[in-house]
């Protein structure tokens, strides 16, 4: 069923005539999924003062309705493409013909070329019709958002597999016709940097959103969350054994959350296998798909958020999401460091690092957070909130905010200690 774009936020006119920048979705924005909060904090931090952000997204076709007027921050304005529900062959036309509808939905919003200083698009959206059509009518600098690389074995089929094909396929067009990049991590930051100006930008999260942790005493206990859909590249299994090695006494003082997946997806969805669960059933709750708001409330009273991954080219390529919301919600990592976390988590301040990726060393991380008190775990969780200014996207405005519209150059990877001071040219 189609209707007409849905308009939310700010007036098309920025104040003053200033212009705006352009970001194109097609998620459940602003908040459905991973992807919606990457790109709105990133809009966010490319808004320079004055401006407006505009956000064309392309809802999903297949998933829930669109939400009316969402709820945003004042320099984002939103438009939502009508949505489609053909048949297959429709619904094909329907992703070709995106770059065309995201102009039409421009002109009706009253917003020319004019208007704009530049465009930015996720490299899920990025390939060859959209990158010349945008070209075409707006000529204005474009700025492909990189969060991931795939490794071949990831997927059933390897190289074969349609998606890794398409995916690889989208990061060569990047390095090759896109003007300028943003890249989640310094390991994409060296595929891309010797070919296009290219700027480091971690996950960004908004400080100011999160309340303040309030978990009950570590005497009753340590709470575990782990937030997200975990697939192949979040060890679960390695989790749950690593929590089954706990001698029994101490194992009865550990409960695990899991949200995002269910009991009955789990096996489908990670790597972890629903059989010899049963004798766990009392320190793991799985409560499936949930709202942001629960997740921002489960975050509130956990003592640890989880996270193990393997050391493979994709980890290291990524950057999870979770470990800056966590630190944002004053809620300390327990986690191995794989991607740019070492430069943000160190070992007993903003959380605890495991030894590696294996079941032992998770099971003697646990064994060190049953031993912590509350004084030393308040520290801790003060030192997270800490470091999480380094994640907000207001420290990010004066770098990226000029970058996307062509101004400098680029940086390698940002400073800790000031984010957006990093001097590191990329090319």
């Amino acid at each position: 069923m189609s209707e007409s774009p849905v308009p939310a936020g700010r007036s098309p006119r920025s104040p003053s005539g200033a212009p705006h920048l352009l970001v194109l979705a097609a998620y459940r924005f602003p908040g459905g999924d991973a992807m919606s909060n990457r790109l709105l904090q990133l809009a966010r931090s490319a808004t320079a003062p004055g401006t407006t952000t505009v956000v064309v997204n392309d809802w999903p076709t297949g998933t829930t309705r669109p939400v009316l007027d969402p709820p945003l921050p004042e320099e984002i304005r939103l438009l939502t493409l009508p949505t489609t529900s053909g048949g297959r062959l429709a619904r094909w036309w329907h992703r070709q013909s995106r770059p065309l509808r995201v102009l039409a939905a421009l002109r009706q919003a009253g917003i020319r070329r004019t208007d704009l200083s530049g465009v930015c698009v996720p490299l899920g959206l990025w390939n060859l019709t959209t990158c010349a059509v945008l070209r075409l009518a707006l000529r204005r600098p474009i700025t492909v958002d990189v969060v991931e690389r795939h490794d071949p074995e990831q997927f059933g089929l390897g190289r074969l597999a349609p998606y890794f094909i398409r995916h690889r396929w989208s990061t060569f067009l990047a390095a090759r016709l896109a003007d300028r990049i943003i890249a989640i991590s310094t390991a994409l930051h060296r595929h891309f940097a010797l070919r296009r100006p290219t700027l480091v930008v971690p996950p960004q999260v908004d400080s100011a959103g999160y309340a303040p942790p309030a978990p009950p005493s570590l005497r009753s206990g340590v709470r575990l969350l782990y937030a997200g859909t975990a697939g192949p590249k979040d060890l679960l299994s390695v989790v749950v054994e690593g929590i089954a090695r706990l001698p029994r006494t101490q194992r009865k003082r550990v409960h695990l959350t899991v949200a995002g997946v269910g009991r009955d997806q789990v096996a489908d969805l990670s790597d972890l296998k629903t059989a010899g669960m049963d004798e766990l059933a009392d320190e793991i709750t799985f409560l499936g798909r949930v709202p942001r708001d629960r997740v921002l409330a489960e975050l509130g009273q956990a003592h640890f958020s989880i996270l193990v991954r393997p050391d493979a080219g994709y980890s290291r390529a990524g950057f999870p999401s979770k470990v800056p919301e966590s630190l944002a919600a004053g809620c300390p990592v327990l986690l191995n460091h794989t991607s740019d976390l070492a430069r943000y988590v160190t070992d007993g301040q903003e959380g605890l690092v495991l030894a590696g990726a294996t079941p032992d060393d998770f099971r003697d991380g646990l064994l060190r957070a049953l031993a912590l008190d509350d004084d030393s775990w308040r520290l801790m969780s003060r030192a997270a909130r800490v470091r999480a200014s380094d994640f907000d996207y207001r420290s990010w405005t004066s770098t990226v905010a000029g970058f996307v519209v062509g101004l400098g150059r680029g940086s390698g990877t940002a400073d800790s200690a000031s984010v957006a001071s990093s001097a590191a040219l990329s090319r």
